[in-house]
Order: C-alpha cells, then structure tokens, then sequence
C-alpha cells in the first residue's frame, strides 16, 4: 500500500518576506516601486496555498486511493483519458464547454465562478474562422 498523500497545509508555498531596503534601512519605493515588492510577497496564511492547489491536491488523494483499491492502472488509465480530453479542441473562434475534461475531474458536478460569468456570447475575441484554421495549421 502507498500512503495517502497529506490533508494538511504544507509550508512550502510560505516563504520570507524580504523588501530591498534603500540607505536608511527602510524599503525605497521611488526606486523599487509598490508592485514590485507585492509581485515577492508569500503567502498571507497557511491555509491560502492549501486552498490555491486544492484541486491537485484532490487529484493526488483520488490517484492515492485508486491505487491502492484497484491497481496502478486505474490512475494511469484517468489520466492517459485526461491528456486526450485536453487534446480536444473545437475550430477557433468557437468556445468549448471542456464537457468530458470537467466530467473526467469531477468538476461538472461543481458550481464555479467561471460557471456563471463566462457566457460564450460575451466573447470578444471572433475571427475569421479559416484565417484562424490557417494561423493553427502554420500556413500563415
């Protein structure tokens, strides 16, 4: 049997705070800026990386299980459907539901934000389809 993977928030995506400091041991911000010293900021509470990776890490915890209740294959089968899932693509220009990737992960039986404010018909980007056809074959 292989232990499951941890429930509990690693540190790893934590890390020290450290502001270039100007002459006056106090960081300059005329020199560095503001977004420059937020882009090296970590993580504000443990839990925040726990919950950024939650669906990886639920992915680890079902492979885990599967693993040890049915074999190796099983994980690699889900996965081997995902790549081919991920390879579907619908002609440019015309958005995909992702419907067999979603139902692979267990999202589809999930609410999301991108559920609800990502209406196809408020797509800004349209195209010729045939110039984008040509742009994906490298014709153009």
């Amino acid at each position: 049997n292989i232990p499951y993977p941890s429930v509990r928030p690693q540190p790893d995506g934590s890390q020290e705070i450290k502001l270039p400091e100007g002459p006056y041991g106090v960081p300059d911000v005329m020199l560095n800026g503001i977004q420059s010293s937020k882009a090296k900021l970590g993580s504000v509470h443990p839990l925040e990386y726990s919950e950024k990776h939650w669906h990886e890490n639920k992915q680890k915890m079902d492979f885990a299980m599967l693993r040890n209740t049915q074999g190796i294959h099983m994980p690699l089968r889900l996965q081997m459907e995902k790549n081919v899932a991920q390879k579907i693509n619908r002609l440019p220009g015309m958005h995909s539901s992702n419907l067999m990737s979603d139902t692979l992960s267990g999202r589809d039986e999930m609410i999301d934000f991108e559920d609800i404010l990502n209406n196809p018909a408020d797509c800004e980007v349209m195209g010729d389809t045939h110039l984008l056809m040509d742009r994906r074959a490298g014709l153009l």
